[in-house]
């Protein structure tokens, strides 16, 4: 997408990033805070997450924070603990960009164990659901809000072997569309779908590990589009589902 975002284009929000310790994650992370805002880092790990704390505060930016918490294991009372810290902390919420997600291998439905087939649910499907409901009150009071999940193409064009994780993904999509319209009430809230699809990623790295990692495009490549989403200049794109890597005529 060719978007050239205004200085400072997320000045003074709060945005909650998942997944933000690694790929592209850590990249929205990275660059949602050189755009002056508020950056909370969710992730499993604390060391990565605090890797990118650093770098953000070495840059110069808005002082982030971390929320260590794994997705697959999180109760709704994880969830709305975290509301309440964000609230307490922070005042506000202007945006979430749920990134973290669970791809543990290709392979055929037929071997998958009902315990992977759950345990990619929780975490690209239930997570994100409970998440965003717990922030609905705060987002609901911001002046301009945006929520963007994550798919992936082997979603959107359901493909053999990418199995519960495809699955959880393509529900996902559903759940957005049916989100939007529940939300049309609250014209300052928008939620959307962005396929990142081939870009330098860890994930990337597992689905395809055939491939020459360093000839895909790297992750900033495609942060016009999740800049746009996530700022002012998208204000009544609501329910929609972009190709990172479409441009919007394809």
């Amino acid at each position: 997408m060719d978007y050239q975002p205004s200085h400072r284009h997320l000045q003074d929000r709060v945005i909650l990033v998942t997944g933000a310790g690694q790929g592209i994650g850590k990249t929205a992370a990275l660059t949602f805070a050189a755009q002056g805002a508020t950056v909370i880092l969710l992730g499993r790990k604390v060391k990565k997450l605090e890797a990118v704390y650093d770098e953000i505060e070495a840059a110069g930016n808005p002082q982030p924070l971390i929320f260590p918490l794994n997705l697959e294991n999180a109760s709704e009372e994880n969830f709305n603990a975290m509301a309440e810290g964000i609230f307490q902390q922070l005042g506000r919420l202007d945006g979430i960009l749920h990134n973290a997600s669970r791809f543990d291998n290709l392979s055929p439905l037929e071997i998958q164990t009902a315990e992977q087939f759950n345990g990619m649910l929780q975490t690209n499907l239930v997570a994100p659901f409970a998440l965003t409901r717990a922030c609905l009150p705060l987002l609901k009071r911001a002046p301009d809000a945006s929520v963007i999940f994550t798919s992936t193409t082997a979603a959107h064009h359901p493909a053999a072997f990418w199995g519960a994780h495809a699955i959880a993904k393509s529900a996902a999509e559903t759940l957005v569309k049916i989100w939007a319209q529940e939300l049309e009430t609250f014209p300052n809230i928008r939620i959307n779908i962005v396929i990142p699809g081939a870009v330098q990623c860890p994930q990337r790295k597992r689905s395809h590990p055939g491939e020459i990692h360093e000839n895909l495009p790297a992750a900033a490549a495609i942060m016009p589009l999740y800049l746009y989403l996530m700022g002012h200049d998208s204000i009544g794109v609501n329910g929609q589902m972009f190709e990172a890597q479409k441009s919007p005529e394809e």
